[in-house]
Parts: structure tokens; sequence; C-alpha cells
């Protein structure tokens, strides 16, 4: 066993590659755990048969060519891609919507293809909510995602499925996305750990429609931080997309200053416990000879509101556009969807330009903070995940779905909008064993710095996985 208090998929290579475990044995054994965990609603399609012929391939290799079979970072490691993104080849998305047909094999994309290089053998999709807009993963025709550690409560959005299959040990390691939040906020209701990157530096072609405009990225919600470390260091670069290609991707050393945002005014109520471990977290970075200096709510403020409006304009728009561009039937989609569509058609184009002038002096107004500090430790949740049915879609009052959305995750959308990194990991447990995640944010291409304290932060271990790998040899 490694130093880790708990095995993930890069300690689940390392048995697969010393001959422990077989790549087929693996994928079965996922396979079987989605059969015994179905109540999860984690997984909403499978095919078994994609990740079988991959398992066995990559056990051919490991038979003719062990040097090359040796070199991919998660040889034979089995995981699921999300309904949303992607595309990965033999699993249609239907972004969990009536609005598709799960049909055909599926696209492939450049992201499936490194996915596929680093050795991860995929075998179905995980649930998200319709075309990602909830931060539960509940969409109406299901299944309904539960949170492992507490099956009352939700998994997050919008790659909840993913973070739920994660925690549950279903697999190791999930393809995620984030266009609000929706990568860190379920590993944030899970335990696991989370990173949205740099915008620009995981690819999204051959069909950048995902990108949103830049505020979305692609990764994998994991059970370590080295897991996230190294899933990003093979997934990234040579994007050949729409935006800067960052290639060069550093790691601050010397004494680091430490912005905590633990102020939150009196606009969202963070609570006690989780205030305390932002603060905690803060606190330990400092005892590691950093500077800690005191960030203000004022600070951050205008960002954040500027933030929430580009978000909900840029989704309503996106929605609208591709129902219109497919020529779809919208009284197909759930209420709430219908109902941002309806939005998006309405919106002036004025309107959409002020709100996304406004995102871009919220980039600016970070980027001015990032003068003074290297690093921000602030709140990733607002409260303990709530319970399933807790952000309904049988409505159609947009601004409440947002407010709802923006009052659980406050600081969520900064780092979409601004095109930031932020990571979320666990720093401790709630009374009811439910983890205390923190966030951190750093300046565009500094990824590795983010790793590099989370892995700080871990080292602590101050929480600790319920649920054993699927497959893992005892």
């Amino acid at each position: 066993m490694s130093s880790l208090s708990f095995a993930d998929a890069t300690e689940l290579a390392g048995a697969i590659k010393a001959g422990k475990l077989a790549c087929v044995d693996a994928t079965q054994a996922a396979l079987a755990a989605c059969v015994k965990q179905d109540e999860l609603g984690a997984i909403t399609y499978l095919n078994p048969e994609a990740g079988l012929a991959a398992a066995r391939a990559l056990d051919q290799e490991a038979s003719a060519h062990p040097e090359r079979f040796a070199e991919r970072a998660f040889a034979g490691v089995p995981t699921v891609a999300k309904d949303l993104g992607g595309p990965f080849p033999g699993l249609p998305v239907m972004a969990g919507s009536r609005l598709f047909i799960r049909s055909g094999n599926g696209a492939d994309s450049d992201l499936a293809e490194r996915f596929r290089d680093a050795g991860l053998c995929v075998f179905g999709l995980s649930t998200s909510p319709e075309f990602g807009f909830s931060l539960a993963s509940e969409p109406a025709i299901g299944p309904i995602c539960r949170n492992p550690l507490d099956p009352m409560r939700t998994a997050g959005g919008s790659s909840g499925g993913a973070a739920a299959a994660v925690a549950a040990g279903i697999v190791a390691i999930a393809h995620a996305t984030d266009a609000g939040g929706s990568i860190r906020v379920p590993a944030a209701c899970c335990g696991l750990i989370g990173l949205k990157p740099t915008r620009g530096a995981v690819p999204a072609g051959p069909s950048f429609g995902n990108h949103l405009g830049g505020i979305a990225s692609e990764l994998a919600v994991t059970r370590s931080v080295r897991d996230t470390a190294r899933i990003f260091d093979v997934i990234r670069g040579r994007t050949r997309g729409p935006f800067a290609d960052i290639t060069q991707f550093s790691a601050k050393t010397g004494k680091l200053r430490i912005g905590l945002l633990a102020d939150t005014g009196q606009h969202y109520a963070i609570e006690q416990d989780r205030a305390e471990a932002v603060e905690a977290a803060a606190r330990l970075l400092e005892g590691q000879g950093y500077e800690l200096i005191s960030l203000r709510w004022e600070d951050v403020e205008r960002a954040v509101e500027a933030s929430a409006r580009a978000f909900g304009d840029i989704i309503s728009v996106n929605i609208a556009s591709l129902i219109d561009d497919l020529d779809l039937d919208m009284r197909a989609a759930e209420t709430m969807t219908q109902a941002f569509i309806t939005r998006g058609r309405a919106m002036p184009a004025t309107a959409l330009w002020s709100s996304l002038n406004g995102a871009v002096r919220a980039s600016r107004s970070l980027w001015e903070i990032f003068d003074t500090v290297d690093v921000i430790v602030m709140p990733m949740l607002a409260s303990a995940p709530p319970l399933i049915g807790s952000f309904p879609t049988d409505h159609s009052d947009t601004e409440l779905h947002l407010e709802r959305m923006t009052t659980f995750a406050p600081l969520a959308s900064l780092a979409n909008i601004s095109g930031f990194p932020a990571i979320t990991l666990p720093f401790g447990e709630d009374t009811e064993g439910l983890p205390l995640p923190v966030q951190l944010m750093a300046p565009m291409g500094e990824d590795n710095l983010l790793l590099q304290l989370a892995s700080v932060l871990e080292a602590e271990q101050r929480w600790q996985h319920r649920f054993p790998i699927a497959g893992f040899p005892k």
C-alpha cells in the first residue's frame, strides 16, 4: 500500500501493472458494482462490451508490449464518462434529456482519445441533470443520483453521477465537466478532489460546443490529489481550440502569499463548520511558512455578482441556440429547461453583451487581487449537501433556480467566468460525517500550484473514504 490511507486510481493501476489484477477483472468488478449499487443512481447507461474490449486489448498489450503498458498512467483502470461533454465512442450522450435518443455509437473526441491513451477503460455514462442545469443530478428521465455518504442527500451536480460512482467505489476515477462548479460541487458533496482547470488547458475538440464561450472545462473527479495531478498531466495541452493553448504550467516556490476569503458578509450564509474548515486550511498553510493575507468580501463581491449574472445568461442563450440549431421540440424538455430556452430566445444581444463585459471586468478585478496574493482559500459550499429534491426543475422560475444554486455554492462560477483554475478537496467532516470542503483558486496557468497546496492539505488526512474500490486486490 502507498502512504495514503486509502486506495485510489493510481494504486489500482499499480496493482494491475504488478500482475495482481488483470484489466478484464478490474472492469468486470466495476460492472458488478454498478449492478449491486444500482439504487445509487450513479450510472445512466452501460456498454459493458466497450469496456471489456478495451480491457482485453490492454491485457494483450501487457503481455506483448509490457514497456508500453507500463507507461500508461492508469493502465487497465475502469471508468465512466459523463452523460454530458466528451463525447466518447460507444457511449451516445443524451445530456439527461428526452430531447435526444440514446442511439448510435457516439462520436469521438480528443479528450476521449487521451483517456484511452492513459489506459482507462470506459464502460458507461454517469448521471447528469438535464443539460447540466442543476447542482443536483436528478433528471426527469432518471435515475435520481444519491450521495453514497447519505442516500437522502444529493451527490451534487452536474457531475453528480461521476462523484457518486467514485465515492462509492464503483470506479476509482471518473470523467466530469465544470461550467458553473459542476466538477467541484459534486466532489465537495462526496468527499472527493475536483479540479476545474485553467481555460484552454484541456482539449474539447474537434467539436467545441461544450466550452460555452469558455466557461466550461473537462477533467475528472478523483479520490486523491495525486490522481487529479496525474490525469491533468496526461490530458492537458495541445488543445487546438479557440482559446490560448496553455502548455506551460508552473508551480511557484518560495514564500507564497495565501489569501484567506472567510468573510462572506451578510449576503451568503456559510455554515460555521464550513467556514472554520476554510480558515483551518489557510492557517495550516501559514504554518508551512507562507504568508497569510486576509481578504474582505468587498474585494470579490462585484466579481461574484457579475459571474453569477454571466453564467445565467450564457447558459440561457446556449441552450436556446442548441435547440434552434437542431430544430428540436422543446416541449419534450423539463419545465425548467423550457424556461431557460425561452429566456435565451428573449434575451437582447445588447443584454448578453453587457453581461459578457461584466464578466471581463470581473476577471480583471480578480487579476488585481492576484497582484497581492498567489492563491485564494475560500468556501466551496455554504452548507451540507441538501436533501434530494432541493433543486426542483418542474417550475419555470429561472431566477429562483439560479438563486438556489448560488446560495448553495456562492463562489463556484467565479472560476468559470474568469477562466482561472480552482480545486476543491475535503478538509475534515461535520457532526454527521459529511465532508467539510475547501476551495483554492489561482491565476491562469497555476494549476500545479493548486495541486501542490492541495497535497499539503490532503496530507493532514482529515478525511477518510468510506467505500473500497471495486475489484481492488486485498
